[in-house]
């Protein structure tokens, strides 16, 4: 694993609103739990070109690192979080990026 940021880019449909603000509750402390920071989302992001198979939202949040990132996914608090994410939603991927290295 590398020491370099990463960023989660997750595509979702909400079904069950409701469900799914049990999920947004909890999900900010055991992110900051992992040193992870809220970036953006947006429910009508546009694709330029290619397939638009996006519907629905798109989040993105970073973590100083791929070790930070796979912690916070293995935790036990949000692994029992997401299963309201997995009943009010229907997601299409849940996507982890590494940034760029520092250049010399």
């Amino acid at each position: 694993m590398s020491d370099v940021p990463v960023y989660v880019v997750a595509n979702f449909t909400v079904h069950d609103a409701d469900t799914y603000r049990e999920y947004e509750k909890g999900f900010f402390p055991i992110l900051k739990r992992h040193e992870g920071s809220f970036f953006t989302y947006d429910d009508n992001p546009v694709t330029f070109e290619g397939n638009d198979p996006r519907e629905g939202r798109m989040v993105m949040f970073t973590f100083p690192s791929e070790a930070h990132a796979v912690a916070w996914y293995n935790d036990p608090d949000y692994q029992a979080l997401s299963e309201h994410r997995r009943a009010g939603t229907e997601l299409k991927f849940l996507t982890m990026v590494h940034g760029l290295p520092p250049r010399d």
